[in-house]
């Protein structure tokens, strides 16, 4: 059975030149009606997982969260998924530092740029500042990234860097840590707690 994951890559395939195809008759067979467009994978994971904290399914619900493997992708992948294109509902969640690319994709693609969700810094300075240094620490010891978290401390240039400039510095030392991460951080906020930009992007959905 075809799933939301399929979909993701037929529109990844439609954006490097592929077929559109296969794209438009995912979306059609999956009844998909929204697109969250995000910078990468930790965004789709830590999304995917508040979701699943507050009881949604999202493909259910017929919404794909959708990384684009960069903002400055962001024109082509709006061009396609919004109303130029497949005629979804599009929505953002983007840094501070990408906002103006979410807002000139969006603005080409006729999509409304209150549905471009910003966080401050970064996601993950969200997460951390959500949950203080005591806890994220706590999560690195439960994963075994103690002594790796210990070593990136005491690099040169990490030395009088705040230790939350620092914890978010040390998630994308490592393939595939931001990603792992970003799910572990999410399922560890307090419900009251979420930072406002993932909690109004779900609200939204």
């Amino acid at each position: 059975m075809a799933d939301m994951k399929a979909f993701r890559d037929a529109v990844t395939t439609w954006a490097t030149g592929g077929p559109d195809r296969p794209a438009r008759d995912l979306a059609e067979g999956l009844g998909v009606r929204a697109a969250v467009l995000v910078e990468g994978l930790s965004d789709l994971a830590a999304v995917e997982a508040l979701a699943a904290g507050r009881g949604r399914d999202l493909a259910a619900d017929g919404v794909c969260v959708m990384p684009m493997g960069g903002a400055m992708s962001v024109a082509r992948y709006a061009g396609l998924l919004g109303p130029p294109g497949l005629g979804l509902r599009l929505t953002g969640l983007c840094d501070e530092g990408e906002r103006g690319f979410y807002e000139r994709g969006l603005t080409r693609a006729q999509a409304p740029l209150e549905d471009i969700y910003v966080c401050a810094a970064d996601l993950e300075d969200e997460l951390i500042r959500a949950l203080g240094m005591v806890r994220v620490e706590e999560i690195i010891g439960v994963e075994g990234d103690v002594r790796a978290w210990q070593t990136f401390q005491r690099q040169p240039a990490q030395h009088g860097r705040p230790r939350h400039q620092q914890a978010r510095r040390f998630l994308g030392t490592k393939k595939g840590r931001k990603i792992r991460y970003g799910s572990l951080l999410v399922e560890a906020l307090a419900p009251d707690r979420t930072p406002p930009p993932l909690d109004r992007l779900l609200a939204s959905l």
